[in-house]
């Protein structure tokens, strides 16, 4: 095994956003789907908040085409932001000027390759620095009060100085949609060493339960792994398989995650993590607990 890294501060943040959101036409033929709202914010802002509220200080988002949105979100608006304060709405004026300020860079992925592909684009803003990845179909503890998962991986981190790649029990017949990991017994409770990264096992031979959720933590020698990776599954660079070569050199360990996921990379996903929030939505909250009382009742008498 390879010495592990020196320690450094894990200041640096990934969001791959180049995908062309397919699951998601036609609202996704203009409009990029990390833009999509949960009620009232993009999908993208709650993986920003989480960055930020782990302590990362600069964000790179890795873009494609028709994602300008992205971009002109966390811009200043000069003119809405003059109008607000003309009508002296200061509540709405505070929401437009939290997404401002926020040291956010922006990269393109010419053509779609995969994740890996997509990591690799960040080589020369990541350095030779540990960072983390963020997937925006995984929202995680959305208006909870809890240690967001990012930060859980930076603090196992600060303790081993080696890439740690968030983990959750899935149901054994979906486990062919994640990658996979064969733990090798736990460091402490939760934290596992990892004999094997496995992407997308068929059911009758995974090697556990414990499926990647979208959010890596990475030392940089992940980038040499990736320039030599050979196309995977669905003949692109899977991130996974750059994992598992990289653990064959230094250590790797997986985090469970007990907290709670939204997933919203599919249709269904995205409109329960609309209904969770909505219910925690200070505007909306109670209106639509009603509308699902009422609702359900109709629905019982079909």
């Amino acid at each position: 095994m390879a010495k592990l890294n020196e320690s450094k501060k894990v200041k640096k943040a990934i969001i791959p956003a180049a995908g062309l959101g397919t699951r998601f036409l036609p609202a996704t033929k203009a409009v990029a789907k990390e833009m999509l709202p949960i009620v009232d914010k993009p999908t993208i802002q709650f993986i920003v908040e989480e960055a930020l509220k782990s302590g990362i200080e600069d964000i790179l988002v890795v873009t494609g085409k028709s994602k300008r949105s992205i971009e002109d979100h966390f811009d200043s608006n000069v003119e809405l932001e003059d109008n607000l304060k003309a009508k002296h709405k200061d509540a709405l004026l505070a929401l437009v000027e939290e997404t401002t300020g926020i040291r956010l860079h922006f990269v393109r992925q010419s053509y779609p390759k995969g994740l890996g592909d997509a990591v690799l684009q960040a080589k020369a803003f990541v350095g030779d620095e540990p960072f983390v990845v963020m997937l925006g179909d995984d929202l995680m503890d959305i208006t909870g009060g809890k240690t967001p998962l990012t930060q859980q991986l930076i603090n196992d981190y600060e303790k081993t100085h080696a890439s740690t790649i968030a983990v959750m029990k899935m149901p054994h017949e979906e486990v062919d949609k994640y990658g996979v990991i064969a733990p090798d017994g736990e460091v402490e409770k939760g934290l596992y060493n990892v004999e094997a990264f496995v992407e997308k096992p068929a059911v009758d031979e995974a090697p556990s339960d414990l499926a990647i959720i979208g959010r890596y933590l990475l030392t940089p020698e992940i980038f040499g792994v990736l320039e030599k990776q050979t196309p995977g599954a669905g003949n692109e660079i899977q991130l996974t398989d750059a994992i598992e070569t990289l653990n064959k050199t230094q250590r790797v360990f997986a985090r469970e995650f007990t907290g709670n996921r939204y997933d919203v990379g599919d249709k269904f996903g995205f409109v329960k993590t609309t209904i969770e929030y909505g219910l925690k939505h200070p505007q909306i909250d109670k209106q639509l607990k009603q509308y699902i009382i009422d609702k359900a009742k109709e629905l019982e008498k079909k």
